[in-house]
């Protein structure tokens, strides 16, 4: 019903940048919320950064200040502008979105497939 796409993944050299990007698409009604996680070899999946349909945003705190997440709501797109990254930002990265879909009543999570974040120190 709903599918992710995820790009902009790679290789990058520590204190260097990458932006990541999710496209949604289907029977789309509503999107409630957008965010990034991420995981981490041997680590739990976390939540990097959110942004409600509304255009509130949060941020996990190792990430405030470096990171920045925004959406493009015609084009159904999220993006994760990542800066002055670390050996510790290496982690597969996913796309989740809260969508509300056509002739349904309540929204549901959906998530991407995950595209690999390395950063080389």
């Amino acid at each position: 019903q709903v599918q992710l796409v995820e790009s902009g993944g790679g290789l990058v050299q520590a204190g260097g940048s990458l932006t990541l990007s999710c496209a949604v698409s289907g029977m789309i009604f509503q999107i409630n919320k957008w965010a990034w996680y991420r995981q981490a070899p041997g680590k739990q999946r976390e939540m990097v950064a959110a942004i409600t349909q509304l255009g509130s945003t949060n941020y996990a705190d190792s990430v405030k200040g470096r990171f920045t997440i925004s959406r493009d709501n015609r084009k159904n797109m999220v993006y994760l502008q990542m800066s002055s990254l670390t050996a510790e930002d290496t982690a597969v990265y996913y796309c989740n979105v809260d969508v509300l879909i056509l002739g349904e009543s309540s929204s549901d999570e959906f998530w991407g497939q995950g595209t690999q974040v390395t950063v080389s120190s």
